[in-house]
């Protein structure tokens, strides 16, 4: 399987697909991926750290956002879409792709 994450990849991902199917190999593009976060610390914490990939991710938030101050939602929803980010009520969540405990 060849997994593609780079800005562009939805542009290469059909053609390499069809190239995939000939020789064996799965190509797979994903445009989000799926994260639970776990307290408000891990939220606060992961919108610090640098993103490692161009998909968007969707943080599943598994604590009652009223946790938060409005100011503090405001300012962490904020620095999410400014990376492409959305932020969520955890009960939406149906498939989880990576964890963000704290």
């Amino acid at each position: 399987m060849v997994e593609l994450d780079y800005e562009s990849a939805w542009q290469d991902a059909s053609e390499l697909s069809h190239l995939g199917v000939k020789t064996g190999v799965r190509v797979e593009y994903r445009g989000h991926e799926s994260v639970a976060v776990e307290s408000p610390a891990a939220l606060a914490a992961g919108l610090k750290r640098p993103k490692l990939t161009f998909r968007q991710r969707n943080l599943y938030c598994q604590f009652a956002l009223t946790e938060l101050t409005a100011c503090e939602l405001a300012a962490l929803e904020a620095r999410a879409m400014k990376m492409g980010d959305y932020i969520l009520a955890g009960h939406l969540l149906r498939d989880t792709d990576s964890v963000w405990a704290g």
